[in-house]
């Protein structure tokens, strides 16, 4: 499913509050006028005196060895053209948060206003000292052609053209995993390329360094097949010309093993697909719209494997599954380059793990729990978070085995560790949870459908295809919305419950009976029923939908009492609990309980504890869960670690299987050097705590508060603990975008919900 763009959204993403997509954040402390002048001046001189006496030195004492630089003029951006430098850098900086999101990599776009190639070169040239690499994007070829190849002659740190060699890499493990199912070799097939342009050259080329004969081999571009026979070639292409008869793409395709396609929709035709040799193998890789549509390769052989540059076909050809990968382990020996070997060593290692059994948080992720080695799974997916320790270990150890490397790396099980870290394992973490809901969507139900939030959050639910929205509300409000902002929103479900007469009246009859002996009666339950957080529990209670969203304009217990009063909570569970996500770029935390219970007892808290967990696990995480308190195992006195202290021993008692310690100090939870130094016997000291449970409601909901406001951490939540069925309550001001992460939430929980009533 291709995800659809409006303009407004796109323009609004780049534009709200700071302009652009990155910034440049200190990595050292800046809180006194001691640090001021380390930073600067006269500290700086120190750094600096040692630079020039060693060039070396400025990997030791600057960020160059974690800096890639993302630079193009802009004349071949993304099917746009020749559309400017200032027009490219939307591009480039969205390469830069590519880069730091996969592999932790810093990132400087430069656009350069140059189109001389000679210019550009020396230009790109001068900037060598400021980058430990170099990413060439978005340059038109043949020029493209050039300006890598001399800077890679010029210039002693990594460069390449992504254009070119991204796509090179991914084809070319999808096809040796191809090649190896229909046990064919490549130095055997007879291959067509559709597309001549630098992409189609560099996939060729690593095609010919893989094996693949060069007389088995015809490209074809606009015109027909290249051949001798052609005038005006320009190099690129006269380098593939061949001594043939033959003119066109269906005359060349006759017979052919391997079709890549990197061209123009829907030039390859059914017809041609039957010509071809015994198991096809089709890479048609146009974007958006391929060389021909999936569905229509699949049903003309039913030998075919066939692969795209969509996501919503498999084998998408990405070149996520690569770049930020292959700079990451070049820069983490210092390379000079990053030459043929080790794009070869990238290919092997990306084919490599598509044979390897599929994490179960990828095959929640995309839905799927039979994700194997096969025509459907040519290559790793992007989300799977075994890339980065796949990929840049084997470019890392190839630039060692060929001697462009500056630096060695010793322990690679010391290096799996940091490459983890770098990014954070859980960095995509939401990422997974959405993929997993786009693939059973649920209905949610949300009931402030009158808020604008609301609207363009369920505008691209729609369009994503997470989740089917039901918007709960004044009809005439909502239709005047959606009017106003021009949404398109029609297969979205409107209800106003003062048009529900109905459905208030049945509704209420249920409220009634479930609640006569608490003091309701049937005419209450009859006018409580206008109100949208009751109906909409209803709704949830009677499987008239999946899950209930609600919150952005009310405060969270007003908010949570109708559902505790109409759905409640699951079995054998006292009280719900309120979970925020932490992120930032120390890793992924879970904070519990930080909305819901003001000061609970020790027994509490062994419930809080129990939901924790079953929560943390939720997201495919194993909880190291640590209860905090003022005092380090009892070196303080109080109310407060001896509730905590009783609370760990319970629930050690009830969940032996768990990683609990405390009490502990939340600092203390966190460094594992504290722990291995001074409370070594402590359960946390290997990994440190992932889960910090919170001693009381205002600990909790001060500590998320402010990491969100001072520390720069975002947040995901609060997840509600404890329901006997999916509601979640919005953060109060909640952003569309944690309104969509918060249904995505909520989807994948009714999707287990659904699940565990089926066994």
């Amino acid at each position: 499913m291709a995800i659809k763009i409006r303009k407004q959204d796109a323009l609004n993403y780049h534009s709200q509050n700071q302009p652009g997509k990155i910034e440049v954040v200190p990595t050292k402390s800046l809180s006194s006028q001691l640090d001021l002048a380390l930073a600067y001046s006269p500290g700086v001189a120190e750094p600096c005196k040692e630079i020039a006496a060693n060039k070396e030195d400025v990997y030791k004492y600057t960020a160059k060895g974690n800096l890639v630089g993302v630079i193009s003029n802009g004349t071949a951006v993304l099917g746009l053209g020749n559309i400017g430098a200032e027009a490219s850098k939307p591009v480039m900086e969205g390469k830069g948060v590519l880069f730091k999101k996969f592999a932790g990599i810093d990132v400087f776009d430069i656009e350069i206003n140059e189109e001389d190639p000679d210019k550009f070169i020396e230009i790109v040239k001068s900037l060598e000292p400021t980058f430990g690499g170099i990413n060439l994007e978005d340059i038109k070829a043949p020029e493209s052609f050039k300006i890598e190849q001399e800077l890679r002659g010029k210039m002693n740190i990594p460069v390449m053209h992504d254009d070119q060699h991204g796509t090179a890499i991914i084809s070319a493990s999808a096809l040796l995993n191809a090649l190896e199912l229909v046990n064919k070799k490549i130095e055997d097939i007879r291959i067509v390329v559709n597309g001549a342009g630098a992409a189609a050259i560099a996939c060729t080329k690593i095609y010919i360094a893989l094996g693949a004969r060069k007389e088995n081999i015809i490209m074809c571009d606009s015109k027909g097949v290249i051949s001798k026979k052609r005038n005006n070639l320009d190099a690129s292409k006269a380098e593939f010309a061949i001594d043939t008869e033959l003119k066109t793409l269906s005359e060349a395709i006759n017979g052919a093993d391997f079709f890549l396609g990197l061209s123009v929709a829907d030039i390859l035709k059914p017809e041609d697909i039957l010509s071809m040799a015994n198991d096809p193998i089709v890479f048609a890789l146009a974007n958006p719209s391929p060389e021909i549509h999936y569905e229509t390769a699949m049903k003309t052989r039913d030998d075919i494997i066939m692969a795209t540059g969509r996501s919503d076909h498999p084998n998408q050809v990405n070149n996520v599954l690569g770049f930020p990968y292959i700079f990451r382990g070049a820069l983490d020996v210092r390379s000079t380059s990053i030459n043929e070997e080790m794009k070869l060593a990238a290919v092997r290692a990306i084919a490599d793990l598509a044979k390897e059994p599929v994490p179960d948080m990828v095959s929640k992720a995309y839905g799927d729990s039979k994700i194997m080695f096969g025509k459907d799974y040519l290559i790793p997916k992007p989300l799977d978070p075994r890339l980065i320790t796949t990929i840049s270990p084997a470019v890392a150890k190839a630039a060692m085995d060929t001697g462009v490397a500056r630096a060695e790396i010793k322990d690679w099980g010391l290096y799996h560790i940091e490459l983890q870290q770098r990014i954070g394992i859980d960095e995509k973490l939401m990422s997974r949870i959405i993929n997993r809901a786009k693939k059973n969507p649920q209905r949610v139900v949300f009931a402030e459908a009158h808020d604008l939030k609301i609207l363009r959050a369920a505008q691209i639910i729609q369009d994503e295809k997470i989740a089917f929205p039901i918007l709960l509300g004044k009809r005439n409000v909502i239709e005047g919305l959606i009017e106003e902002h021009k949404l398109e929103l029609n297969e979205c479900v409107i209800i106003d419950t003062y048009e529900e007469d109905e459905k208030v009246e049945k509704f209420a009859k249920l409220y009634y009976e479930k609640r006569k002996r608490k003091g309701v009666t049937l005419y209450e339950a009859t006018k409580l029923m206008r109100e949208r957080n009751m109906f909409g529990s209803m709704m949830v209670e009677h499987d008239e939908a999946d899950a209930l969203i609600s919150g952005l304009t009310k405060d969270y217990p007003k908010t949570i009492l109708p559902a505790l009063q109409v759905i409640g909570m699951e079995k054998d569970v006292k009280r719900v609990a309120g979970m925020y996500i932490i992120a930032n770029k120390k890793g992924t935390f879970f904070f519990s309980d930080t909305t819901v219970n003001v000061d609970p007892t020790a027994e509490e808290l062994v419930d809080i504890i129990g939901m924790t967990a079953r929560g943390v696990k939720f997201f495919d995480i194993e909880p190291r869960i640590a209860v905090l308190s003022y005092s380090n195992f009892g070196s303080s006195k109080g109310k407060t670690p001896e509730k905590v202290q009783q609370a760990v021993k319970l629930a050690k008692e009830k969940f032996p299987e768990l990683i609990i310690d405390g009490d502990i100090q939340a600092n203390v939870a966190l460094d594992t050097h504290i722990q291995q130094n001074n409370y070594p016997f402590s359960e946390l000291a290997e990994k440190g705590a992932n889960t910090l449970i919170f001693p009381n409601l205002a600990a909790g909901n001060i500590a998320y508060k402010l990491l969100m406001e001072i520390g720069g951490a975002e947040a995901i939540g609060p997840i509600l603990l404890g329901m006997k069925k999916p509601v979640h309550i919005l953060q109060l001001g909640s952003s569309v975008r944690e309104i969509i992460n918060m249904t995505s939430i909520a989807v994948v929980d009714a999707q287990i919900y659904h699940n565990n009533l089926k066994k």
